[in-house]
């Protein structure tokens, strides 16, 4: 029987010092910050190249946020890639419970795999040697398969003092780890640096799925027990698996270096033996502003241009123009990055405090820290184009064999022109077919429904008007994508 490799792609990441591009609700992961894929698209292919004769590799099985589940199968259909699950955490417990859910789901739902070897990698990192990449994992696939917990270790080309180190001794392809170092200070890094032995934890590591559940009763049975407790009433919907919520509330919140892997040098008596593979393949975890000015193609001033921009007289600068031209004169080490509705000018060393403008954003309750202008859907999305006193218009794309929800608002009436394509619209009790150029009225309190039955995407403008146009005036009473409500919705008191 070939040795079973389940592919683990830890998505749930929020990426806030990559504010504004990077949002809560569409974070970096999901982003083409560096190539043409996205970084989570990116992750998954790197994994997939370990497909071969000798391994049987099966679909990649993805650990997310419930909030980005639809953006988490998009790009997987887009990208043609099959998964072998998706696994939704309600909300946030760090990566040791997200992955002892992969490895719970290796154990009881990969039925005919006899303990595979689990291959775990965030979602929102870069590589730009995949066959360096590809190499690196094989000898870390090698090394789990015999027994071992390893740990890919990247080879640091800097001081850098935004990770943690790993030490490590021999010159093989698997070395010992001989402990883990917390984040230092320049000197140190620069030292680590000069002595080398010491690398980049990246986050990345390949271990038999039974050695991970066991290396956690061992150091923290208190994480295991209470995920396995959200494990047992999983349920499947919609190609997800949830465990349940008021279960995995309880779960402690920790990462997989705290929980298990600082702890296995310390305690060699507990019998777990953790091996570190070097990793020299131009990766990053594009984990700020400077990272990514670090890896793009630069000017022969260093300065990086990404969409509409023009940059005189500066030096070592970023400028990432989405929506518009952005200039820039007489900079040096600056990033300036722009969207449709936030401009972020940062000095470029000092990008990964760009969080904290993020946590101002969140005291302030400012949706710019949560979404952008342009809001994805199941069905495809809307962009606020404007809005003022009692009204609010939007672009909406809804996508081929697509539909909203039947609904109904208290509080807006809406009309509707179609751009492009063709639209099927429920007006109470009416349905009708709009094309290009048509348009229809919907009246306050109707309940209503947008469908696209073409092959083609349907684009409208939306017109609302009334005296609250929040997104929480909506009632669902049908919706393909599990997101119905109560009809008895309070509505908001409006004067």
């Amino acid at each position: 029987m070939k040795q079973v490799l389940l592919p683990v792609v830890m998505a749930g990441g929020s990426g806030t010092r990559l504010w504004p591009l990077s949002r809560a609700l569409y974070p970096k992961q999901f982003l083409a910050i560096h190539g043409s894929r996205t970084l989570f698209q990116q992750a998954v292919e790197r994994l997939m190249t370990l497909a071969g004769a000798e391994h049987e590799l099966v679909g990649p099985c993805i650990v997310g946020n419930e909030e980005h589940r639809f953006l988490t199968l998009d790009q997987l259909r887009e990208m043609r890639a099959q998964p072998s699950a998706v696994l939704l955490e309600p909300l946030g417990r760090n990566t040791a419970p997200a992955l002892t859910l992969a490895a719970l789901f290796a154990r009881d739902e990969l039925k005919d795999a006899e303990d595979p070897v689990l291959v775990v990698t965030p979602a929102d990192q870069t590589v730009t040697d995949v066959g360096a990449f590809t190499q690196a994992l094989r000898q870390a696939v090698q090394g789990a398969m015999d027994g071992h917990i390893v740990i890919l270790g990247v080879r640091p080309d800097r001081p850098d003092t935004g990770f943690g180190y790993i030490r490590a001794a021999g010159d093989g392809a698997l070395r010992a780890v001989e402990a883990f170092v917390e984040k230092p200070d320049l000197p140190t890094a620069e030292r680590y640096c000069a002595e080398g032995g010491y690398y980049w934890n990246g986050g990345m590591f390949v271990l038999r799925a039974s050695v991970w559940l066991r290396a956690l009763r061992h150091f923290r049975p208190d994480i295991l027990e209470a995920t396995e407790a959200a494990w047992a009433p999983r349920r499947a919907d919609n190609g997800f698996l949830r465990p349940d919520k008021e279960a995995f509330a309880r779960v402690p919140s920790e990462s997989i270096d705290y929980a298990v892997m600082e702890k296995c040098p310390a305690d060699p008596r507990a019998g777990f033996s953790l091996r570190m593979v070097p990793l020299d393949a131009g990766w990053s975890d594009l984990g700020a502003w400077e990272a990514v000015w670090q890896v793009s193609p630069k000017d022969e001033n260093g300065n990086v241009a990404h969409g509409d921009a023009v940059i005189e007289g500066s030096r070592n600068t970023l400028v990432h123009a989405t929506s518009r031209l952005v200039s820039a004169v007489g900079l040096d080490n600056v990033v300036i990055v722009e969207t449709p509705d936030a401009v972020l000018v940062a000095d470029r060393n000092r990008s990964q405090d760009v969080k904290r403008i993020v946590g101002q954003l969140e005291q302030r309750a400012r949706s710019e820290c949560i979404l952008h202008r342009q809001v994805h859907r199941p069905w495809g999305w809307y962009d606020s184009i404007d809005c003022g006193p009692r009204f609010q218009v939007k672009r909406i794309m809804v996508k081929p064999k697509a539909s909203l929800s039947l609904q109904k608002h208290y509080h807006r009436a809406e009309h509707w022109i179609v751009v492009s394509g063709t639209a099927e619209v429920t007006c109470g009790d009416r349905k009708i077919l709009l094309s290009e150029n048509q348009s229809t009225y919907i009246p306050l309190g109707e309940v209503h429904r947008l469908a696209n039955p073409g092959h083609i995407p349907l684009e409208i403008i939306e017109v609302q008007s009334g005296p609250y146009l929040g997104e929480d005036d909506i009632v669902r009473f049908e919706d393909s994508y599990g997101r119905l409500e109560s009809t008895t919705w309070d509505p908001p008191r409006v004067h």
